[in-house]
């Protein structure tokens, strides 16, 4: 492995999924600012199957990849939706989408466009169902300690903050830890070692399963690298296991779960992607159907072309708009370091992750008697006081609504 190839690697996954993540991250934004609560509440937020089929029913026609799907299913969890439902949008969404239906009909058949998309929508209401019974799902005051509150101003200011902003500061240096793995994967594992498992398709199946999983690779974009590998020998069924387990997860999907979601929530998404895959995989094979593929049809991607215009834009801008949030996140470490005001009393609050954290922080004490303003900062674990309140009003607050109260900085 060269580092040249690692970075052609790299600049063709970002500009893959930048389209997809920044799409992603508007269509939360717009969720965040212009979809009423009470929608959530109504139709997402029960712990039963039908907040987890209609999820699940949304997310399968939506393009968005397992990156861009991210954000907004975090935007759909800080607006009240219920954990089985978010896992039900998670998994199901990234699977497949109008886009790569119609792309797996012209490249590998009518059977896979069906079976697809029905395997989707199955494996994501079953993962949903899972979640609800094995997760304990949070109180509605916690869940609205979570939210951040109605906020003033521009709508269309307020969704590209939203987007383009809070939730890269949130996610942007996992999500960057994420693609660079995931590159170096890319790099380091040969093409000729999928095809050394010819005669055994589960273990096809498997192997596809420890390198498709960690690695970045969309719904269409797997197409026709499935298809290649089908006309090389690879079974319908690992083929299957390729087009449902890569699109659905990745190392940076993970990562940013598991830190959103929690652990229980991550191991139960990660086992029911994989366990539906292999177990659709052995059905499709158990068919004994001819799922022929037209070589004129299947064209694998060639990694020595320069990806779109349109791509590098949206990586270019994705990686500014990331390098950014990222340095306002660090800068803010250093803004409580300046003279304070006598008025003016920083305390220490750990356990606080993203905006939301802040925002809950903030609206626990800032109707305390003697909070004349509030600011909290979760990447320099600090709540800045301005007024008289005492330190223990302030720690009951904090400490109220979840989060580590350590005294003043």
């Amino acid at each position: 492995m060269d580092l040249q190839s690692f970075f052609i690697s790299l600049l063709n996954v970002v500009c893959e999924m930048a389209p997809y993540l920044l799409l992603g991250f508007f269509i939360a934004g717009v969720l965040h600012v212009f979809v009423p609560q009470r929608f959530y509440a109504n139709y997402l937020s029960r712990n039963n199957k039908f907040s987890v089929l209609w999820a699940a029913l949304l997310g399968v026609p939506l393009p968005l990849c397992s990156c861009g799907v991210i954000p907004t299913a975090i935007g759909l969890r800080n607006e009240k939706a219920s954990k089985g439902a978010i896992a039900s949008f998670l998994i199901a969404t990234p699977q497949t989408g109008i886009d790569s239906i119609l792309a797996t009909f012209s490249l590998m058949g009518l059977g896979f466009a069906i079976i697809r998309p029905v395997a989707a929508l199955i494996t994501g209401v079953c993962g949903g169902l899972l979640v609800n019974r094995l997760v304990r799902e949070d109180d509605i005051s916690s869940i609205d300690n979570c939210s951040c509150e109605v906020e003033s101003g521009n709508r269309i200011w307020r969704v590209l903050r939203y987007a383009y902003y809070d939730m890269l500061r949130d996610i942007g240096l996992r999500l960057l830890i994420g693609l660079i793995v995931a590159a170096l994967i890319q790099v380091a594992v040969p093409d000729e070692f999928f095809l050394s498992f010819g005669s055994q398709p589960l273990l096809q199946m498997l192997v596809i399963l420890i390198i498709a999983v960690p690695m970045y690779i969309c719904s269409t974009g797997s197409i026709p690298v499935a298809a290649a590998l089908m006309m090389k020998g690879l079974s319908p069924g690992a083929a299957l296991v390729m087009l449902m387990a890569g699109p659905a997860v990745n190392l940076a999907s993970i990562l940013v779960v598991h830190k959103s979601m929690g652990r229980r929530f991550t191991s139960i998404y990660l086992m029911t992607i994989v366990g539906f895959a292999v177990l659709f995989g052995l059905l499709l094979n158990a068919t004994g159907l001819d799922f022929a593929v037209a070589v004129q049809d299947a064209c694998c991607m060639n990694e020595s072309a320069m990806p779109s215009v349109f791509k590098i834009v949206c990586a270019t801008v994705l990686t500014l708009l990331i390098i950014f949030a990222l340095m306002m996140k660090f800068f803010s470490k250093f803004t409580t370091k300046k003279t304070l005001a006598p008025d003016v009393t920083i305390y220490r609050v750990e356990d606080m992750h993203c905006s939301h954290c802040e925002a809950a922080v903030v609206r626990a004490v800032e109707d305390l008697p003697g909070v004349e303003k509030a600011k909290a900062s979760a990447s320099a674990n600090t709540l800045t006081i301005k007024g008289t309140a005492t330190e223990e009003a302030i720690r009951t607050a904090v400490e109220g609504i979840g989060y580590t109260f350590k005294g003043r900085k």
